[in-house]
């Protein structure tokens, strides 16, 4: 069905004027939430569905409660920004869409319920909210990482974005699931508003809950409910991580000790302060970082490092507010700054570049081709330096103008870089 009406659709937009689409595109896709899960037989009433949303850390958040659930003995799905699982059959998210519409997510559940499994992991987002793709997942539990400013362009600004997050909490409110648990980030005020939600139990996560927090560049530990965990990943923001994900799998009845344990060995997550291992004498970290929040994280997990930072400005013709921001952290927080191309769409990204470096004490270094600009900041690297190479994660294409995608991996392109520099060292 999910294919069929891809075709469909695809069709129709050849044929059919952009004004008569406008008129209907709110009711078409109202429409089609509903067609979708009826042709699938509503298949989330039948799986416990937990929802992760936020602006960042969802992915994350997301990969470590699939862990915990698996480690628990429940037969688990997932569905995110990086990848699509079932157990343990895995492929990547090529969509450059966290959640893909046109019935995709019912299809997926169908496809979960028909393997077995119990329970169902989903990331959700505000862009998802305004196509609908959030009705009839029937949640069970939902958690929110944090809100910062993104996506302002598409939602008409801060405001309208909190209140698409906030439908997204309403839709747990609403579901005809008999327990509804909302885990959400106390320490922001958007998200400790959602705690007042009409949901049968609201448990805010806060950074005063984690004891004896300790970091280095390669994990991160903390204690929780007389439970020390150890995470393997950097950055007191991924002890919030997996307070959320904790907090969630308590509720549902998995025990902290069983948490600890399963995160202890989390394996890595792709394109989130992912390390680039070629046998090389100094850390490479491959990040998803956007936003200047999440950049700002992402630089402060590596505080004994000298930093060579490479990054550019991830989506032309949107969230133009934060060019300036992400380029003053950089000059700030870096020893060297690169930087370079990343998503133009249809806008000059030579423009993007020249809004970020114009806010910098310093002059950056400029490369616009995004392999060259990664190979330059290896070359410069010595021993015990971090290279950052940030906004791209696991996106699989680079976004240029008249919808041209170039295939694309920060993560391959690093390690073939790091291979040839070895070779000639």
């Amino acid at each position: 069905m999910y294919e069929l009406i891809n075709r469909i659709v695809r069709l129709l937009k050849k044929v059919v004027p952009e004004p008569v689409v406008g008129f209907f595109r709110r009711p078409y896709h109202a429409a089609l939430a509903l067609l979708m899960a009826a042709s699938y037989g509503f298949p989330a009433r039948r799986l416990t569905v937990i929802g992760i949303t936020g602006t960042k850390g969802k992915s994350t958040v997301a990969e470590m409660l699939f862990s915990i659930l698996r480690a628990a003995g429940r037969k688990t799905a997932l569905l995110s920004t990086i990848r699509f699982a079932i157990e343990d059959e895995s492929e990547p998210n090529r969509y450059k869409m966290t959640l893909q519409g046109r019935g995709f997510a019912q299809a997926f559940a169908k496809k979960a319920l028909d393997a077995g499994c119990t329970h169902l992991v989903i990331e959700l987002t505000s862009e998802s909210v305004l196509q609908y793709r959030h009705w009839f997942l029937s949640l069970d539990g939902l958690v929110v990482t944090n809100i910062q400013k993104e996506h302002l362009e598409r939602h008409g600004g801060f405001a309208d974005y909190v209140a698409a997050k906030q439908k997204i909490v309403e839709a747990l409110a609403r579901s005809s699931k008999r327990w509804r648990i909302l885990v959400a980030n106390a320490d922001v005020p958007e998200t400790k508003s959602f705690l007042e939600a009409h949901v049968s139990e609201a448990i805010g996560f806060s950074a005063h809950e984690l004891g004896a927090l300790a970091s280095d560049d390669r994990s991160t530990s903390f204690d929780y409910a007389g439970t020390r965990f150890s995470l393997p990943l950097p950055g007191a923001f991924n002890a919030m991580n997996a307070l959320a994900a904790v907090k969630m799998a308590e509720a549902i009845g998995i025990p902290p000790t069983t948490a600890a344990t399963a995160l202890a060995k989390l394996p890595p997550v792709r394109g989130r302060v992912e390390r680039i291992e070629a046998g090389q004498d100094f850390i490479v970290v491959v990040d998803y970082a956007h936003t200047p929040d999440s950049l700002r994280a992402l630089y402060g997990a590596f505080p004994n490092q000298r930093r060579i930072c490479v990054l550019g400005n991830t989506g032309g013709g949107r969230d133009v507010w934060k060019r300036p921001e992400m380029g003053r952290i950089a000059d700030e927080a870096c020893e060297t700054v690169i930087l370079t191309n990343e998503d133009p769409y249809d806008e000059d990204p030579h423009t993007i570049v020249a809004a970020m470096a114009k806010s910098m004490a310093r002059t950056p270094e400029i490369i616009m081709d995004r392999r060259e600009a990664i190979r330059a900041a290896l070359r410069a690297a010595r021993p015990g330096d971090a290279v950052l190479i940030s906004g791209k994660g696991t996106d699989p294409y680079i976004m240029e103008a008249h919808g041209k995608r170039t295939p694309w991996s920060d993560a391959a392109v690093a390690h073939e870089e790091l291979e040839r520099l070895q070779a000639r060292n």
